[in-house]
């Protein structure tokens, strides 16, 4: 398979079980010459999103592991003949942050959206037992334009010696700081998994699994959300249709 037919919207899907990348997150050292090791979770809204950001393409272009999400995204990868699983943020936080034995071995920092998502953080860290190694900083809104607040933020994280950055503002603002800032950032596994954390979190209720097995967890997201989330959802399903028709063309 050539490369043109690896590729999908511009990214490649990495050919990856999750026992295989919950392990090499928490196994593997990022050295200094590996510098930030960017996990990316691509769905429909992404897709909507890379179209018109160059900022969010150029982290996905550099992004070292990139996890089918979205089902549709999924089904487009296979359509192409790509051999990829679907994992999603919410499986793949669960089971990171199941492995207790291995994140001891590790210093943890995470961007939130709210003081109510960093309390619960604290309070799952103290129920571990390992408060000193996790760290979580609330950014002021719009941080993600102010040059000097997202350059002293990530210092802060360089210097709580940090080598597993997880990113849950949203997409694209993680995606774009971790790129624009990788050179400001420690040698590090940065993963962007967006309300992932919540829901393991238990701060938003996660949909139940006969809803996750008919990949219908965007209505049981719509339903809770209507007002915020149904125009969202209708222009990228109307963004992703087209990228769909430029990306089958082009190949």
């Amino acid at each position: 398979m050539d490369n043109t037919s690896q590729c999908i919207f511009g990214f490649h899907p990495t050919a990856v079980r999750i026992e295989d990348v919950v392990d090499t997150v928490l196994r593997q050292v990022r050295s200094l010459k590996d510098g930030v090791g960017l996990l990316v979770t691509p769905n429909i809204d992404h897709v909507a999103q890379l179209r018109k950001n160059q900022c969010f393409r150029n982290a996905y272009e550099n992004a070292e592991i990139v996890l089918c999400d979205g089902f549709p995204v999924h089904y487009y990868a296979l359509a192409k003949g790509l051999r990829v699983h679907r994992i999603t943020g919410c499986e793949l936080v669960n089971r990171l942050f199941s492995r207790s034995e291995l994140l001891l071995g590790h210093r943890l920092f995470f961007v939130v959206d709210s003081e109510r998502t960093k309390a619960a953080i604290k309070r799952w860290a103290h129920e571990l037992d390992f408060e000193e190694q996790v760290m979580v900083h609330v950014p002021p809104f719009g941080f993600d334009a102010d040059a000097s607040t997202s350059a002293e933020l990530a210092k802060i994280i360089r210097g709580h010696a940090t080598t597993i950055l997880v990113m849950a503002v949203g997409a694209p603002r993680s995606e774009i700081f971790v790129e624009s800032y990788r050179h400001l950032l420690p040698s590090c596994w940065a993963i962007c998994v967006g309300q992932a954390v919540k829901a393991f979190l238990g701060i938003v209720t996660r949909a139940p699994p006969v809803v996750r097995v008919l990949h219908a967890e965007w209505l049981w997201r719509l339903f809770q959300e209507p007002r915020r989330l149904l125009p969202r959802y209708v222009r990228a399903a109307v963004s992703f249709t087209c990228a769909v028709l430029v990306d089958f063309r082009r190949s």
